[in-house]
């Protein structure tokens, strides 16, 4: 019975080889257990929080593709002739109900399985990870479309392939697990390995952390063909002591700061509410009530930061400062600097999983 605390990984920063692993893409959407009781399904994400009522289309196809009673564990993803797309599948949060059918009908999107938790009356949780993978290979219907058995390999060579190959298309890197592993609860006893990067980025504001005693994240920018600087992300999980040490180094550049910001506007709380959270001081449904505002800097600080990958313009997850560059010039932090990586054939990976 629900809730499940989804198993948890650890990262690790290359694919281990070695007899009794084995290796699956990682994807980048929405944990999801599924639990499935006769004509009920319910799906629950990593936080708790019900996903059923924001992809209804999901549980629909998860109906026919599932046992009477099971529980299951896997990824919501919306897929495009582009890729993985994670900033569609956020839009489909949506509170109203009108605009999640809508959502529903235009971004269908796609469940991936890859574990299984329980079949029938049987708790698979002690089970090892051979087994309960062979039993969802046994019980699994794919045949309806937009279900997926992500795809798995005990060949350390084809893992480090598919972490080079298939990341242009939204993954997220490689998840690493013992054949002999039972499902263990919030748990990090997978490994994971990500992609990681840096570039140069402008320091161009900054958060105050929730504690009030120093910096929380760093507003970073980069600079496009055109000259305009563009929000890409934060870099932030600082220390304590690092937070303190941070107040005086950015003092410097706190001065008359706004006079000529090119995120001048950005700073004027109605804009920000305007803006639907792509500003980044701006308040959206993602961010839950918390206090976005920022201070500004002048756009005269450069920073090496550490990520994983960009999508659609912006970092996909939080960056980390690895040190101040004070041999760059801010006009050098370009998006010229970025890694690209074509876009690699979904069907490589699952099928015809496009989105229509």
């Amino acid at each position: 019975m629900p809730p499940v605390r989804p198993m948890l990984a650890k990262t690790a920063p290359e694919i281990p080889p070695g007899p009794g692993l084995s290796y699956e893409p990682k994807w980048d959407g929405f944990r999801c257990v599924v639990f499935r009781d006769g004509d009920e399904i319910e799906l629950g994400s990593r936080n708790d929080r019900p996903l059923t009522r924001y992809f209804p289309e999901v549980a629909e196809l998860l109906k026919a593709a599932l046992p009477q009673q099971c529980v299951v564990d896997g990824e919501i993803v919306v897929v495009t002739e582009h890729g993985l797309d994670f900033d569609v599948l956020q839009q489909r949060l949506h509170p109203a109900a009108s605009r999640v059918a809508k959502l529903a009908a235009e971004t269908p999107a796609s469940f991936v399985a890859f574990d299984l938790l329980a079949l029938g009356d049987r708790d698979l949780t002690t089970a090892p990870f051979s087994e309960r993978r062979g039993l969802l290979q046994s019980i699994l219907d794919t045949a309806p479309g937009r279900v997926h058995l992500t795809p798995l390999t005990g060949d350390p060579a084809l893992a480090r392939d598919w972490f080079t190959r298939f990341e242009g298309a939204g993954f997220d890197g490689v998840m690493v697990k013992a054949d002999d592993q039972p499902y263990q609860q919030n748990k990090r006893v997978m490994l994971k390995v990500k992609h990681e990067r840096t570039a140069d980025c402008v320091v161009a504001g900054f958060r105050w952390h929730k504690d009030g005693a120093g910096v929380g994240s760093l507003l970073l920018g980069l600079f496009d063909d055109q000259g305009g600087l563009h929000h890409v992300g934060v870099a932030s999980s600082f220390t304590a002591a690092r937070r303190k040490e941070l107040v005086d180094e950015l003092e410097p550049y706190r001065e008359r700061a706004l006079d000529n910001h090119p995120w001048r506007d950005w700073a004027d709380s109605a804009a920000q509410a305007a803006s639907g959270g792509s500003m980044p001081g701006g308040i959206s449904r993602w961010s839950a009530g918390k206090d976005l505002s920022w201070e500004p800097l002048r756009t005269e600080l450069v920073a090496e930061v550490r990520y994983e990958h960009v999508q659609s313009g912006r970092f996909r997850h939080g960056g980390r400062l690895v040190r101040f560059r004070a041999d760059r010039t801010p006009e050098s932090c370009t998006y010229a600097q970025l890694e690209e990586v074509a876009p690699a054939e979904l069907h490589e990976i699952f099928g015809a999983a496009v989105a229509k």
